[in-house]
Formats: structure tokens, C-alpha cells, sequence
């Protein structure tokens, strides 16, 4: 207890310098929380995936369609339970700077395979009644102020013309990790205009999402299924919806990378500036350090000394860190909704947080106590600093 409060006394001794440590601690904490977010947020369709859906699209390429056809044979697969459809149908919203994800879908079972995206029974018979009818998240619908029954206007990019689609539902996440900034419209609506001014494009799907019994013949069936269309013009890639969303980060692995390096590279600056501060206590106090000793108290009750302020600097800018990050990710994701649309603070993160601030003070620690311990106590007693 006694040591407990010396160390106490000890960490706000030097006001001005343990005050700028503790915000610099605070702000490199609070820089690491929210780079640590910005990952786990570009990791959020790879984690909400679920082991028992397979996504199934060309083997070339994501751009290359498949027959509507193909969804009749893959139900017929051992082991598959229901398969829905969609395909990317982009568009511009009032200009491009209004971006959202916007695919076309069967209305039929798609929200089936999706227990994640909760709609109420109403909203979803009105849309499978309605041709042009669509569904938004809830983010979307509360950013642009739409409410139900109102007409939304895209100009089409992959698929030209003026869409004006009618909102019928609104769905809601079941969690916090489910994305709230789709757009969805009907497969059948699209491929009936397609018919009429591009018969060429309609009739096809982008790709497939199944739903199976057991996840762990996920394997199994994804090759039952790429074999019954092996040698066709149009071969398949089945693969789990983890699998599938992980192509899509893959693309974006040097950013990743990037992000997570420069959280490392603040840390390592913090751990830095800290060293220097208790390096400069330490040298300021070696006299005092020289009459405990001289009172019989070890190297261990020194080491304690200074890696317990050392600790406790760390612990309050970190704290202070971790609550400033919870209004800063509010902000950020109000503000990257639609590029990050699942932007939250962890607590596997904060954890981690804790932990490294706690690293931090002990290594911070280790000069200083090494140079406490190994000065002569004739030699301390005489150290001016």
C-alpha cells in the first residue's frame, strides 16, 4: 500500500511533463483504437459471413454472368437448401459522389438466405408484389431522409435508362456488424426491361448464393456443384461466402497492410517519448534512489518504483484514450457510412489497448531501472541530475 502511494505521488511530481505524456499517450492510444477499427471495419463482410452459405459465380470472373438456368440444377445438388440470386446493378444516385451498394435480387428467397437483414412481413410481401419495388437499409434510409411508398430515382451505368423504384421496406441488422447501407431492387423487374432493350444481357445472374444443410460438407458440394457445369461456355466457382467476401479485401491488402503498420509505428513512437520521460525522472532522482538504497531496499523495490509510474502514466493517457475513441468513431462512421458501413469499437480492441499500454510502461521502465540499479550509492548521492 505504501508503495502503491509513492508510486501515485511520484507520477504527478513533474506536472508539466507527466501532463503532456499522459495526452500523448492519450492521443497515440486514440489513434491506435481507431486504425484498429478502420481494419476490423474493412474486415466486416469477411466476419458477418455465414458457414452455411456458398457463393457461386463465373470462373473467370465476378464480371461474367451466369444462365438463369444454372439455379434449377445447383437446387437439385445433395445438401442444398435454398439458392437465391443477385447481380450488380450499380447506378448513379443524384451523382457519384452518393455511392451504396445497389443489387438487383430474387425477390423470392433472397431474404430467406439473409436472417441477418430483419424486414417486417408486410414490407417484404410488398415488395415481392410490387415489379419495381426496393428495399434499403436503415442507414440509407435515415442519410437521405426516404420513407416508405416514396419513388427513388437511379440513373443506370451497367444498365442504362431512368429507374425510378418505389421503397416498400426498410430492413434493420440483427447486429451491429450487419451492413445497413444496401440497395436492393428485383432481378424480375430488371431482366423484363433487359428483354426489351437488351435481349442479349437478360437471363442472367451475377451469382448465386446457397444456402446449405451441414457447413462442414461446404466442400463437398462446391465441387458437385462446379462439376455439373465443367466444360460448359459458362464454368462455376463455388466457394464459401467467407472465402468469397476475403477476394474482395484481398484486392485492398496493401491498405490493410498500410493501416496496420502505422498503428504499430504510433506505438512505437509513444513507447519512445515515455522511455524519454522516465529516463529523465530517473536522472533527476538518482539520488533519492541512492538513500534507499542505503536503507536496505533492493533492486525489486526500485524496479517497482519506477515501472509503476511508468505503468500508471501509460494506464491514464490510455484510459483517457479509449474514452475519447467511442465520440470518435461515432464521428468517423457518420462520416464514412457508406465506404465503411459497419464502423464500431470492439472491445477485443480496447483489451488489446489496455494491454499494450501496459507493455508500453514496462518497457518504458527498463532503461531507467537498469541504470538505478547498476549506479554505485557513493556515486548517486553525489548525481546532480
Amino acid at each position: 500500500m505504501e508503495l502503491l502511494k509513492l508510486i501515485l505521488r511520484n507520477t504527478m511530481r513533474q506536472h508539466l511533463r507527466a501532463t503532456l505524456t499522459i495526452l500523448g499517450m492519450a492521443v497515440a492510444i486514440l489513434a491506435f483504437c481507431l486504425l484498429r477499427t478502420v481494419v476490423d471495419a474493412w474486415y466486416a463482410g469477411v466476419s458477418a459471413a455465414s458457414p452455411n452459405r456458398l457463393v457461386t459465380r463465373s470462373a473467370v470472373s465476378l464480371l461474367f454472368p451466369l444462365p438463369i438456368s444454372y439455379r434449377q440444377k445447383i437446387q437439385q445438388v445433395p445438401g442444398v437448401q435454398q439458392v437465391a440470386y443477385a447481380n450488380w446493378f450499380a447506378g448513379v444516385y443524384i451523382d457519384e459522389r452518393h455511392f451504396f451498394p445497389r443489387m438487383a435480387v430474387g425477390p423470392e428467397h433472397f431474404f430467406d438466405l439473409f436472417p441477418e437483414f430483419l424486414i417486417p412481413d408486410d414490407q417484404l410481401k410488398a415488395f415481392q408484389k410490387q415489379r419495381n419495388a426496393c428495399v434499403a437499409g436503415r442507414k440509407l434510409v435515415q442519410k437521405y431522409g426516404w420513407k416508405l411508398g416514396e419513388t427513388i430515382h437511379l440513373t443506370g451505368n451497367i444498365y442504362p435508362g431512368d429507374w425510378q423504384l418505389v421503397l416498400r421496406g426498410i430492413y434493420r441488422g440483427a447486429t451491429k456488424t450487419t451492413d445497413e447501407t444496401q440497395f436492393f431492387l428485383r432481378w424480375d423487374y430488371l431482366d423484363e426491361v433487359l428483354k426489351k432493350d437488351a435481349p442479349h444481357r437478360s437471363g442472367y445472374a451475377g451469382w448465386y448464393v446457397i444456402q446449405i444443410h451441414n457447413p462442414f460438407e461446404s466442400a463437398a458440394i462446391s465441387r458437385t456443384i462446379d462439376a455439373l457445369f465443367k466444360n460448359s461456355w459458362a464454368e462455376t466457382l463455388t466457394e464459401t461466402e467467407k472465402a468469397f467476401q476475403m477476394g474482395f479485401v484481398a484486392m485492398t491488402d496493401a491498405i490493410v497492410i498500410a493501416v496496420r503498420v502505422v498503428s504499430l509505428v504510433v506505438i512505437g513512437v509513444i513507447l519512445l517519448v515515455l522511455a524519454n520521460t522516465m529516463t529523465m525522472t530517473a536522472r533527476e532522482r538518482m539520488n533519492e534512489y541512492a538513500v534507499l538504497k542505503t536503507l536496505g531496499f533492493g533492486n525489486g523495490f526500485l524496479f517497482c518504483l519506477i515501472a509503476g509510474e511508468a505503468v500508471a502514466i501509460a494506464l491514464l493517457g490510455g484510459a483517457m484514450g479509449m474514452v475519447l475513441a467511442f465520440p470518435a468513431a461515432h464521428l468517423f462512421a457518420q462520416e464514412m457510412s457508406t465506404l465503411l458501413p459497419v464502423f464500431h469499437l470492439q472491445w477485443q480492441t480496447l483489451l488489446l489497448a489496455t494491454a499494450l499500454c501496459f507493455a508500453i510502461g514496462l518497457l518504458a521502465a527498463l532503461l531507467p531501472t537498469w541504470r538505478a540499479t547498476r549506479i554505485r550509492i557513493a556515486s548517486a548521492l553525489g548525481h546532480t541530475g
